[in-house]
């Protein structure tokens, strides 16, 4: 009979802190790994300092020195740092390039031998034009290529989940349409994925010396049009929105519009990685032994609750205005 350990190894996840990280640091805790978690504000994130095993320190994972420090005594690192749009000052290069070659560095440095990189559909791809893509593709490259280190990298299409910053986004957005939502880019098509699995497919690497040296695509079960999801999250919201494509021209102009506003809402770099669909060549890979969620699985669980949330509050104002 095969005895667990009380503690298993410890994992250091960089990125923890967000949407994915906080997936796999609650699934790691459940299965009673370490993990420890950099970040630069730990005071804001007390929902992960209280999932049992789970350590979240103040670093600069951008610091060599940090780095270090955070990752002497792992057994394993997982790197989900990303973002998906970019200031003046070369963001993309900083963080999907530089950074996982501090990381490489690091754990030669300290020792550590396993890395889990969070990658992206369509890295690298020559039909991948955007910066985005470009700068995930040769991130990806160096860690696999880095000597003495043992890695597997994951690349998944949309992740959808509570908190995500895809369903929700568009659900935000369509609250804000009045009657018409004109959409970019809306024949663009992807198989969202569930974070759930994302996370169970990430854990189980870090325990199966088989994934090593692999690049795993993942996907939903099913593929979407843009313009067929937004109209999906446009009917669980209970709104009567409707969704116009804007075409190629005027999305290019949107694109450029939206990237001169604060928070870059739909930049051209977007734009470009749309271009490419966000599908798998194939079904979910079968050494994780995942069935994948559908999107009509659990999104309704979510962006219903909002919904109903909404109508209460409405229900609220709008008493308080009749008495």
């Amino acid at each position: 009979m095969k005895i667990e350990p009380a503690i298993r190894p410890n994992i250091c996840l960089l990125g923890g802190t967000g949407f994915v990280g906080h997936h796999l640091a609650a699934l790691l805790s459940e299965h009673r790994y370490a993990v420890r978690i950099p970040t630069r504000r730990s005071e804001r994130h007390r929902e992960l300092r209280v999932l049992p095993g789970v350590e979240v320190l103040p670093a600069d994972v951008h610091d060599p020195d940090d780095l270090r420090r955070v990752l002497r005594g792992c057994a394993a690192v997982v790197n989900l740092v990303g973002i998906l749009n970019e200031g003046r000052r070369g963001d993309f290069q900083r963080v999907h390039v530089e950074l996982p070659a501090k990381v490489v560095q690091a754990c030669t440095d300290v020792g550590v031998r396993r890395l889990v990189h969070m990658s992206a559909l369509n890295a690298g791809s020559p039909t991948g034009r955007s910066r985005y893509l470009k700068t995930k593709g040769e991130g990806e490259a160096l860690v696999h290529a880095a000597r003495g280190l043992h890695v597997t990298s994951f690349r998944p299409s949309v992740i959808f989940g509570p908190d995500d910053h895809f369903f929700n986004r568009f659900g935000r957005l369509l609250k804000w349409s009045p009657f018409v939502m004109p959409l970019p880019c809306a024949n663009a098509r992807f198989a969202p994925v569930f974070v759930g699995n994302v996370a169970e497919a990430m854990m189980t690497a870090l325990q199966d010396d088989h994934t090593v040296g692999r690049h795993y695509d993942l996907c939903g079960p099913r593929v979407y049009t843009l313009k067929t999801l937004v109209r999906y999250i446009a009917g669980v919201l209970n709104l009567h929105r409707r969704v116009i494509d804007l075409g190629d021209a005027l999305s290019r102009l949107q694109a450029r519009i939206g990237g001169l506003i604060p928070g870059k809402p739909f930049s051209y770099d977007n734009y470009l990685s749309m271009q490419t669909d966000a599908v798998c060549g194939g079904s979910f890979p079968e050494i994780f032994g995942i069935a994948p969620t559908a999107v009509e699985a659990v999104v309704p669980l979510y962006l219903g609750k909002q919904n109903q949330r909404q109508r209460l509050a409405d229900a609220r104002v709008q008493a308080r205005h009749t008495y």
